[in-house]
């Protein structure tokens, strides 16, 4: 029979903590930047010049058809040959994530964008509006409120996702993780710990989550 002993564990907390406070510094940047990266991309690929189209089409299919690790992978140790440039785990991880999560916020933004009825468009070319003013202020902020759905859900897979950083030594929960059960010989007990760590903050985002969506839909803006 096992033995279980947590208090090794409990007694390193704050080393865990500090391991969650850097996934929580990644998970931000890269979704932060990746909202921004995605917008851009799907406004490209809806653009009527071939020259912008093309280009974020094959961007956005290269990052969401090839496994993140390679990617990640790629960026830390093959961007410093290619550019001859000093990358460290958070740049590398940064820029994966962020370019990787812009690829997938594109086809969010773009099925939103695209949801938008034709009539409204024609409607604000009639008061006079341009594309990018009848973008800005009306297809964006309705695009936005039914797209949040599929935002939040990418949101959560990215946190899960950036526990590939702790392949190139990033300090992450899961690399404090692994060094913390290194040291106390109690990999259970710390990955159990490690478990329940990011099962009450992905619980507590999608509880956010299902509360603004649900105030969404009986404003009529998403459906449930």
């Amino acid at each position: 029979m096992y033995e279980w002993d947590f208090s090794p564990v409990l007694s390193e907390s704050g080393f865990l903590l500090a391991g969650f406070l850097n996934t929580l510094k990644l998970t931000a940047t890269a979704l932060l930047g990746g909202l921004v990266v995605g917008l851009m991309l799907a406004l490209a690929r809806l653009s009527h010049r071939s020259w912008l189209r093309i280009p974020a089409g094959i961007v956005i299919e290269v990052f969401r058809t090839t496994p993140p690790l390679v990617q990640l992978f790629w960026f830390y140790f093959g961007l410093p040959i290619v550019l001859d440039v000093e990358m460290t785990p958070f740049i590398a991880a940064a820029l994966t994530f962020t370019i990787q999560s812009g690829a997938f916020f594109a086809e969010v933004f773009r099925a939103g964008i695209v949801s938008i009825e034709r009539g409204q468009w024609e409607a604000a070319k009639a008061i006079g509006m341009n594309h990018q003013q009848c973008m800005r202020r009306i297809v964006l902020p309705q695009a936005v409120k039914r797209m949040f759905p599929s935002m939040m859900e990418r949101s959560i897979e990215l946190m899960k996702t950036t526990t590939l950083v702790a392949t190139v030594s990033y300090a992450d929960l899961l690399f404090q993780a692994n060094e913390l059960a290194q040291k106390t010989f109690r990999p259970l007990e710390v990955f159990t710990v490690v478990a329940l760590i990011y099962f009450t903050a992905i619980s507590f985002i999608s509880f956010l989550a299902s509360r603004i969506e649900r105030r969404l839909a009986r404003s009529g803006e998403v459906s449930t």
